[in-house]
């Protein structure tokens, strides 16, 4: 048994997600599934949704919830899932994230949260050269 994964996202952003790390990496190690909330979607419809994609995923070990915003409508049908028992969510969602998550699928449900949120956190940086100041008041547009 493993955890399952669940992305909740504005528009397709998780499904593109799980796809291009399933690409990367060659493989799917866990089972994963994305739920797409949309402008239009019922938000009563999807957070059922959502519950049944938990029972679906959860083969004993739980599921990761990743999702993109807080306070967004794809966070908060993730938040109404914390219910569940063996249910942990994090907003914020990015490829680092995904690709740490795929890379340890053995791990127990918290600590594979915590390897997610450190990848997430460490994953984001910016991109200069060497030598090149970071802060805006340095020059920057």
């Amino acid at each position: 048994m493993s955890v399952g994964l669940l992305l909740i996202t504005h528009n397709e952003i998780g499904a593109a997600l799980l796809a291009t790390v399933t690409r990367m990496l060659g493989s799917c190690p866990l089972r994963a599934r994305a739920l797409e909330v949309t402008d239009e979607a019922d938000r009563d419809a999807l957070s059922a949704t959502a519950a049944g994609l938990v029972t679906e995923l959860d083969e004993g070990d739980g599921v990761l919830v990743l999702t993109d915003i807080f306070g967004s409508s794809p966070a908060n049908i993730a938040g109404s899932l914390q219910g569940h028992p063996q249910v942990l969510a994090l907003a914020g969602v990015n490829l680092p994230m995904l690709v740490r998550v795929f890379n340890y699928p053995g791990l127990p449900l918290d600590a594979l949260a915590e390897k997610a949120l450190s990848a997430g956190q460490a994953g984001v940086m910016a991109c200069r050269r060497p030598g090149s100041p970071v802060s805006p008041e340095a020059g920057g547009s």
